[in-house]
This record gives C-alpha cells, structure tokens and sequence, in this order.
C-alpha cells in the first residue's frame, strides 16, 4: 500500500491511499454469473434448432460448443489484461502500442469490405484458415476506446476546442466510416462510445452535448426519412408494430419476440419450455436472446439479468472513479458506455421500443468474438481496480 499527496479540484493537498494489492471481486463474479447464464440461454434457445438439423451435424451442443471456444479465449485475454499494467498501452515501439493496435484493426476492418465472409447478406466476419471466424467490429471498439483516453489523458497539447474535435474526427472517423459500409448498428454504438467519453473528459461540455444531440437528430432523420433498402423496411416496420399492423416478412422475428414476451408473464414457462424459439423467432440465440429469457424466466427473470447488468455497471463506474489517473477512468468509462449502451439497445429491441439493430446482448447472446473482447475489456478494468486511489 502506498500513500501519496494529490491536489483536488478545489486546489486543496488531499492525501490518498493506492492500495496495489486490492481486487474486485465483486465485478469478476457477475461476469461470471452472466456468462454462466449466456451459456444456459444459448444452449436452451439453440438446442432444437441444432439437433434437428444436418447443417449443425444434428449436434444440441453445436453452439454451446461454439460460444465455449469464444469464452476460453476470453478468460486467456482476461488473465493477460488484468495482470498486464494498464499503462503498457501508452510504451512506444516506434509507434505506442496502441496505435499500432489501432492500425491493426482499420487493416482488419479494410480486409472485411473485400475478403469477408457473407452470412444472412451481411459482410462482417473474417475467415482464418476456415477454422476460425472473427469479427473485426468487436476489437474496433476497444482500439476506440483506448485510442480517446490516450489523446484525453495528454490533451494539454490541444489547447482549443476545436482542435480537440478535430483530431477526436480525425482518429475516430475511419473506423466508424469503415464498421457503417457493413455494419450502421456497430457503428452507432461506436458513435455513442466516442461521444460519451469525449462528455466526460471535456472541461467544456456544451459543444460535445451539442454535437451528440445533432448526431442523434441527424441519425434519426436518415432512418426515419431517408433510409432505404432493408434498414428502411425494419423503421417501417417498426412503425407497423407500434400502430398494431402486420408488419413485413423482416418485421416477424420482432414481433415474435414480443409475442415471447408477453407469454412468459411474471413467472415464465421455465428454462428450456419456451415454445417460440422453436419455429417462430429465427436465430433466438443471437441478438433475440432476451426473447427467450422473458419467455421462460418471465419478468422476475428478466428483471434479475437487467440487475446483474446494473451490478456491473455500477462496479465499473466505482473503478471509473477511484482510478489512479485520467487515462485509466476514461477507459473504464469507455467500457461502461460500451456494455451499456449494447444493453438499451438490445432491450429496446426486443420490446419494440427502437427499429431492430442487431446488436447482441453483452456475454449472454451468441458471439465468440463478441465475449472475448468483452472479457478483455472486463480484465482491463479488473487490473485498474488493483490500483484504485481513495481519498482519506
């Protein structure tokens, strides 16, 4: 344990204790009990589909398998990121590491407009020796977010506002351009995430507010108006849902999931005796997962995942606070707006309240990729709350 003199923001001496030695435990285990669930929601909104079906080997453990391997990887990337020093990402090499990561992940994101795999008729994944498949989308958001709190930590070097957003552009406007070509919901969640950590760390929020309500006004009016394609016919049918039409053959899978919803009632039917995910809700292991959880767990279920998701973030936030510097409370902001965020979306989804997005719900939907960047990203906090500094 070590003790040192800090100034506050009201320009007072405070001393603060840094206890190197200290964990939390309490965000490690619900990670793990979230993740536990995930595997029990994947295996029982997956397991008919599976073994009736000779694409999946007529295998019930085929995703379960599948979410396995995504989840080993994570617990590797776990164990480096909490152990490893949050500040190894500012060493240089030439170039710091996180630059050379970011760069990492605009190649990866280019190769997916050319090289990547279609599935459903979207371009999102990698394919690596046809054995693995990865989805560049997901280690864009930690380059995102490690990227801004490298620049927001060393900002004295931008003495203007405007200089600020225009290098903020600068660094986040190729990726998020690159993820939106195949992917508008990703992207959006990484407009959110730049957004909300450039709110925090600005000394002059009112443009940065005022920016993000423009964007989201702006975002709106495209998808409102002017989009076309599939993602104007999921507005439209949105729009359907809400008026109590009938909505498209695209709009079916939401309101299946309603229908889900609305079946399990306070108790639900109980794990595995969901009755839509069997021929009604496409793909219930994906982003329709919290279909499955109101139907067989009911509101009580649904309300306890959605508290586990409060305790995490709650526990984020604590680590956010008592961080020993600028640069390691702005990522663990970061990784608070991107669970977040992940969840409204997923949620508001499910019950109609937004136009459908595909964005999956954190550690519990289907996604090897997806739980193994979050996992890193929960080991990043992890180590940072090692080093928590506390005002005596």
């Amino acid at each position: 344990m070590a003790e040192n003199i800090r100034s506050s923001r009201l320009g007072d001496k405070v001393k603060t204790r840094v206890k190197d030695s200290t964990f939390d435990y309490s965000l490690l285990l619900v990670v793990v009990c979230l993740i536990v669930f995930g595997l029990l929601m994947i295996f029982s909104s997956s397991s008919y589909i599976t073994q009736n079906s000779r694409r999946y080997g007529n295998d019930p453990l085929y995703f379960l398998k599948k979410q396995g391997l995504g989840i080993v990887m994570g617990i590797g990337l776990m164990l480096v990121t909490t152990t490893l020093n949050y500040k190894f990402f500012l060493h240089k090499f030439k170039f710091r590491v996180v630059t050379i990561y970011y760069f990492i992940t605009l190649i990866m994101q280019t190769m997916v407009l050319f090289v990547g795999m279609e599935v459903n008729g979207a371009k999102r994944w990698l394919s690596i020796g046809g054995l693995i498949t990865i989805q560049p989308s997901e280690f864009t958001k930690i380059a995102l977010i490690l990227m801004l709190a490298t620049f927001w930590q060393s900002k004295y070097r931008w003495p203007y506002e405007r200089h600020k957003l225009l290098y903020v552009g600068f660094i986040s406007g190729p990726p998020i351009i690159l993820v939106a070509l195949e992917n508008v919901s990703t992207a959006i969640v990484l407009c959110v995430i730049v957004m909300g950590m450039c709110i925090i760390a600005a000394k002059k929020k009112s443009m940065w507010i005022g920016l993000t309500l423009l964007g989201a006004t702006g975002v709106v009016v495209v998808l409102t108006k002017m989009a076309t394609g599939f993602r104007g016919q999921r507005v439209k049918d949105w729009i359907a849902i809400g008026n109590g039409l009938k909505p498209s053959q695209s709009g079916f899978q939401i309101l299946q999931g309603l229908y889900a919803v609305a079946s399990g009632g306070l108790k639900g039917a109980g794990i595995g005796n969901g009755i839509q995910k069997l021929h009604n809700i496409p793909e219930p292991y994906n982003d329709m997962i919290f279909a499955v959880v109101c139907e067989e767990l009911g509101i009580i279920g649904a309300a306890v995942v959605l508290f586990m998701f409060i305790i995490l973030l709650w526990r984020i936030y604590n680590t956010a606070v008592t961080a020993p510097d600028m640069f390691s409370g702005l990522i663990c902001a970061g990784v608070f707006i991107h669970i977040a965020v992940q969840v409204l979306m997923n949620v508001a989804v499910v019950t109609n309240s937004m136009p459908s997005t595909g964005v999956p719900l954190p550690f519990i939907s289907y996604g090897g990729t997806s739980v193994s960047i979050l996992m890193a990203e929960i080991g990043i906090v992890l180590g940072i709350s090692r080093r928590r500094v506390f005002v005596e």
